[in-house]
């Protein structure tokens, strides 16, 4: 099979594109035929060294696959050949990745694709489609008529959070970089949708939000807490998946005597009965079409470094080129 792999951490450059042999099943592994994968900023922290692990040689890239069951073990119980799947999760803990023509992945961690729904959305959609659900229904316990901020609404992760937090009735607060973007965050419904190069754009929160932010989901790395301790509102929860090197100062008294609470997590320590139950959620919303993920570009397997390097780029160094994921198909 072809795949995109590393035999070494480094830079983009590292990665190959070549044959591997076919991986062949065990246990209760499914053999999939990839269709579409997305790529994550995990990706690329584990692609560089940035992230420690342990790694097979040679290692297969990528957390997020959407494709079509070629085989089952006689352990498999939920799924058989011809069926439609998506996953994430691989790639980490010793598991090989997806960016391959063929993945052996277990099916505790397999979802059903849903009618209707292309692989690049499934794929596209995964990752960052689980991060959204638990850190707004399992961490910040978002309800009906509550007021969420989220940075970057068009992002992988912030349109997810946006989409979300509109399914459950939530009123949505968003910033993007340039009028296009603010643009596309009020097309996937967000109530205010801002410029975050704004001079007003605090006062603007505020006239929005006057009793404060009820659920503050932060994705910079270098989180601004004095800011946003002084946006929530009381009993106000902010969410943290990014910045693992950031050391920001922390304002403790205005932070507790509004009795906020601070959730950090990241979405590979959720176990696999965890993340079934947020892609039950993200299925039917994918059905009826409120969670929609946005891609921003699609290329082909063989581009994987380029990939890697414009995720980079926009990551670490806020280049502001993306709006979305990055899907690739073999």
């Amino acid at each position: 099979m072809l795949a995109a792999y590393i035999n070494q951490t480094g830079p983009p450059d590292v990665i190959q594109f070549g044959q591997l042999p076919d991986p062949q099943p065990q246990g209760s592994q499914v053999l999939v035929r990839v269709k579409a994968v997305a790529v994550n900023p995990i990706d690329t922290y584990i692609r560089s060294g940035a992230v420690k692990a342990e790694l097979p040689k040679p290692f297969i890239i990528g957390c997020d696959l959407a494709g079509v069951v070629e085989a089952v073990t006689p352990q498999v119980k939920r799924f058989k050949k011809g069926d439609r799947v998506w996953c994430s999760n691989q790639g980490l803990m010793g598991r090989q990745g997806t960016f391959a023509e063929l993945a052996a992945v277990d099916e505790e961690w397999l979802h059903p694709s849903p009618p209707g729904v292309s692989d690049d959305a499934c794929a596209a959609g995964a990752l960052v489609g689980i991060t959204a659900h638990l850190g707004l229904f399992q961490r910040a316990r978002l309800q009906k008529g509550e007021i969420l901020f989220v940075n970057g609404g068009t992002g992988g992760v912030g349109s997810a959070v946006v989409q979300m937090a509109k399914a459950v009735g939530a009123r949505v607060i968003t910033t993007a970089g340039s009028d296009e973007k603010v643009k596309a965050c009020r097309e996937l419904g967000a109530d205010l949708a801002l410029n975050y190069r704004s001079a007003d754009l605090d006062d603007r929160i505020r006239q929005f939000a006057p009793q404060g932010i009820d659920v503050w989901w932060e994705t910079t790395r270098e989180p601004n807490f004095e800011r946003t301790v002084s946006l929530l509102a009381k009993r106000g929860r902010m969410i943290l998946m990014a910045g693992r090197e950031a050391k920001p100062v922390f304002p403790v008294g205005p932070f507790y005597v509004k009795d906020c609470s601070l959730h950090g997590f990241a979405m590979f320590n959720a176990s696999a009965d965890e993340q079934r139950a947020c892609a039950d959620d993200i299925n039917r919303w994918l059905g009826e079409k409120k969670y929609r993920p946005r891609i921003d570009r699609v290329l082909p397997l063989a581009k994987a470094a380029e990939a890697h390097r414009l995720q980079e780029e926009n990551t670490l160094h806020k280049k502001g080129t993306l709006a979305g994921k990055i899907v690739l198909v073999p």
